[in-house]
C-alpha cells in the first residue's frame, strides 16, 4: 500500500528506503513508481531524473541531521558552560538517541551517494561534499573552543578530529550491519567520547 503524505514525500520516502537497502544504482524509477502507485509522468513532474531525486534526498537528510545536532548540542549548552563538558554531554546524548532506534540506524544517504558517486552529476557530488564540509566546520569550531581551555595532550589537527566523528558514525553503521548488532554504533560513539575526554583532559600534576 502506498505511504501517506504528499506525492513528493511518498516518492522520497520510498526511494530512501530502497536506496538504504540496496544503493542508488539498484533502485529504479520503475520500482518507485510502482510502490508509490503513480505514473512515470507523476514521478517526472516532481523530479526530472534520478540526479534531482538524489539531491532532494541528500538535502532532506542534511536538514534532518542538522536539526538533530542543533537539538543535542543545544541541550548540552543548557547543561554546561564548559566547552569540553558540553562536548562530552552531547556525545552521550547522541549515543542515547542512537540507542533508542528500535532497529538500529537505517543507513546514511550521503554515504550511499558517495559510494556510487560516478552515477551522479556534479550537482549531487557538490551537495554531498558541502554537507560533510559543513559538519567539519560545525565540530571544528567546538574543538577549537575546547582547545583554548584544554590544550590537547597530543598534537592533533582539529579538523581531522571533527571529521573523525563523521567517520566513527558511518563506520559504526557499517559495523552494526555487518555484525547484525545495532549497539555497535552506540559503542563506537562512546569510544570516541572516551578518546576526546582523554585527549583534552589536563595532565595530572
Amino acid at each position: 500500500m502506498a505511504q501517506q503524505g504528499t506525492t513528493r514525500e511518498r516518492i522520497m520516502n520510498t526511494a530512501q528506503e530502497a536506496v538504504l537497502a540496496k544503493g542508488f544504482d539498484a533502485t529504479s524509477i520503475d520500482e518507485i513508481v510502482s510502490a508509490v502507485e503513480i505514473t512515470k509522468g507523476g514521478f517526472f513532474y516532481h523530479f526530472p531524473d534520478k540526479n534531482a531525486l538524489a539531491v532532494a534526498l541528500i538535502q532532506r537528510y542534511i536538514d534532518d541531521e542538522n536539526k538533530l545536532f542543533d537539538d543535542i548540542f543545544g541541550r548540552a549548552r543548557d547543561l554546561s558552560d564548559d566547552p569540553l563538558h558540553r562536548m562530552l554531554i552531547a556525545l552521550k546524548l547522541l549515543a542515547e538517541v542512537l540507542d533508542d532506534l528500535p532497529n538500529g540506524h537505517p543507513g546514511c544517504v550521503i554515504a550511499s551517494a558517495a559510494y556510487q558517486d560516478r552515477l551522479f552529476n556534479s550537482d549531487v557530488r557538490r551537495v554531498n561534499e558541502e554537507a560533510v564540509a559543513a559538519w567539519r566546520r560545525r565540530f571544528s569550531l567546538m574543538f577549537e573552543e575546547i582547545a583554548q581551555l584544554y590544550p590537547p595532550r597530543e598534537a592533533v589537527d582539529l579538523r581531522e578530529l571533527a571529521d573523525m566523528l563523521s567517520g566513527v558514525v558511518e563506520g559504526g553503521i557499517i559495523l552494526s550491519k555487518v555484525y547484525h548488532d545495532p549497539k555497535s554504533l552506540v559503542r563506537q560513539v562512546m569510544i570516541y567520547r572516551s578518546f576526546v575526554k582523554l585527549l583534552f583532559s589536563p595532565v595530572p600534576g
